[in-house]
């Protein structure tokens, strides 16, 4: 597996592997109001600003197909999806890993939103809550999350 960073030209591949994992994961931990607000969040629009800005990364299998993405933002680690079918192999881990990283280099802690999939995944790399936040989507279901954080370095 490999990591590049994502290209323009990459904007469906990113939006494909974030569309079919939120579409198949989420509905196993939300109601169908949050997963469609998932699905809203993580528009195009919102895909290629992060891609134009040289934000997001994608991970390559060894047959050079786009299994998992991830986004960076300062200190903030966004948008990372590993499509269900490669979950389990290492692409998560090697994505964490390559994130957690970059942000290291300038910053003294991570930030992430943790859903409810993946809270248990950052627990054990480290991170703990700091606030929980709950919105109530347009259909009156509510969709729920954790803000949570990394120290890395010492002040």
């Amino acid at each position: 597996m490999k990591i590049h960073k994502a290209e323009k030209t990459d904007l469906a591949k990113v939006a494909k592997i974030t569309r079919d994992t939120i579409s198949s994961v989420y509905p196993r931990y939300y109601p169908a109001g949050a997963v469609d607000f998932f699905l809203k969040y993580h528009s195009d629009d919102e895909i290629k600003e992060d891609i134009e800005n040289g934000r997001t990364y994608l991970c390559y299998n060894d047959e050079d197909e786009a299994v998992g993405t991830v986004s960076v933002r300062e200190n903030d680690i966004g948008r990372l999806f590993v499509l269900p079918e490669y979950q389990g192999k290492g692409c998560g881990t090697m994505l964490m890993d390559f994130a957690e990283e970059l942000i290291c280099r300038n910053y003294d802690e991570i930030v992430l939103d943790a859903s409810l999939a993946a809270k248990g995944i950052y627990l054990k790399r480290g991170y703990r809550e700091i606030e929980y936040k709950k919105e109530k989507t347009d259909n009156g279901d509510f969709l729920c999350w954790d803000i949570m954080i990394k120290k890395v370095k010492d002040k």
